[in-house]
């Protein structure tokens, strides 16, 4: 048996999670059972995955393990983008051709997850109403919003170009030189939507919470300890992001990052007059580690995430969240002068797996191990649709969007530590200091 070095943290703090009417956790596992699958994490892609064993499987037990409570985790920490169209591609041939299978495979997740919400009521704030996609400087504009565009162009895609004073009047700050919208994102309360998906699970499925694996053996049988329970199955769904590490698969591969958030109180009604009465939106930056990712949502509460950063301890302290809040409230002012008085009410952190290449980690990692992990900052959509084909690949299932996502490739080999941290961080300095002008 193998010991897990670091178990997930769980901190209390998810702004999403605050928001909604609590939720009784399903029980940890305890004792010893067999089942005919593992999945581990009930995230996006777990819950994906474990849906659609039940599906190809419906004789099959499914036990899904999840270390803390669907909708704590990463899934349910993220701004709420469901994403369709790729931020920005290349021009050549085989680039355009990955935004393509990118395009299938996101619009395939959004659509798997709107069934579900349709079909079990979830309420999750799901608004289909698009994005816009924003640059502060004329550079930003001339170096990422125009080839965006183009690209756009070639790929057959819709989109509304925005200037200054249309932005304004849609968004309700006069921040941003320009804005690319296009219709096919949809927004949602990520923690209620991962909360909706593990509390409608088929009946083949038993999902157990607050279960972190501290012991585990890949073999011809999966066993998984937990600190209460021990579960034994022969084949297994990893989808645990940038935790796969710990458990022996993508090992220097995998960058895991912090990003922070926090989301304000609902405004008044005085509030939103002074905002312009204005309709819910989403907008994500030219530059996403300078810049900053914004919501405001049907609640009328705005969305402020800035300060991504590398973090391969996937611990943050309450100290470090208390001045990001500051930062978060400064940026906010800057922002929207019109409301000065608007706390930020909720302040968390949520972690993001990347790898160097923008791929991600899926596939048959080992006889009866299958993976759906890295999935690059765009997990609502992503990670949906890559544990739902990586419960197709496991069951022998035939489907065209397994070669989209194989067509991605996978996470390259980084240098060994410390050298990869240091790498990491000059080169995030650098792109910080180059890009100075979207903040």
């Amino acid at each position: 048996m193998r010991k897990v070095s670091v178990l997930p943290a769980d901190d209390k703090t998810n702004g999403w999670s605050r928001i909604l009417p609590p939720r009784t956790a399903k029980p940890a596992l305890q004792g010893k059972i067999k089942a005919d699958w593992i999945v581990l994490g009930a995230g996006f892609a777990g819950l994906g995955a474990a849906r659609r064993l039940a599906e190809n499987r419906p004789g099959d037990k499914i036990v899904v393990i999840e270390a803390n409570e669907a909708g704590e985790g990463a899934s349910g920490r993220n701004s709420g983008f469901a994403i369709d169209v790729p931020h920005n591609t290349g021009s050549s041939m085989e680039e355009l051709e990955k935004s393509h299978a990118y395009l299938r495979l996101a619009r395939a997740g959004i659509d798997y997850l709107r069934q579900q919400v349709e079909r079990y009521g979830i309420d999750c704030d799901w608004s289909p109403i698009g994005k816009f996609h924003t640059a502060v400087s004329e550079r930003g504009v001339k170096e990422i919003l125009e080839p965006t565009a183009r690209e756009l162009e070639r790929l057959g895609e819709p989109y509304v170009w925005y200037d200054r004073d249309k932005l304004r009047e849609r968004l309700g700050t006069a921040h941003f030189t320009a804005g690319i919208y296009t219709p096919g994102t949809v927004l949602v309360n990520p923690a209620a939507l991962t909360r909706g998906l593990a509390d409608n699970l088929p009946d083949n499925v038993v999902l157990y919470e607050h279960s972190p694996v501290v012991e585990y053996e890949f073999g011809n049988t999966i066993r998984l300890v937990t600190p209460e329970g021990e579960v034994e199955a022969p084949k297994l769904i990893l989808a645990v992001n940038g935790w796969a590490e710990k458990f022996g698969f993508f090992k220097g591969r995998l960058l895991p990052f912090a990003a922070h958030a926090s989301l304000t109180r609902r405004l008044t009604d005085e509030e939103y007059e002074a905002f312009g009465k204005i309709e819910s939106w989403g907008l994500t930056p030219a530059n996403a580690f300078a810049s900053i990712t914004m919501r405001f949502t049907n609640d009328r509460r705005i969305l402020i995430r800035q300060n991504i950063h590398y973090c391969p301890s996937f611990r943050q302290s309450d100290e470090r969240r208390r001045k990001l809040q500051q930062d978060h409230k400064r940026l906010f002012d800057e922002r929207f002068p019109m409301l000065p008085k608007v706390n930020m009410e909720y302040t968390w952190t949520g972690y993001v797996c990347l790898s160097q290449n923008g791929t991600p980690g899926f596939g048959q990692v080992a006889p009866n191990i299958y993976t759906a992990v890295c999935q690059n900052a765009v997990g609502v959509a992503k990670g949906t649709i890559s544990g739902v084909l990586a419960a197709d690949l496991a069951c022998g299932i035939s489907n065209s969007l397994i070669d989209d996502m194989k067509s991605l490739g996978t996470p390259n080999k980084l240098p060994p530590r410390p050298f990869l941290d240091v790498g990491v961080w000059a080169r995030l300095g650098w792109e910080l200091w180059r890009a100075r002008h979207e903040v």
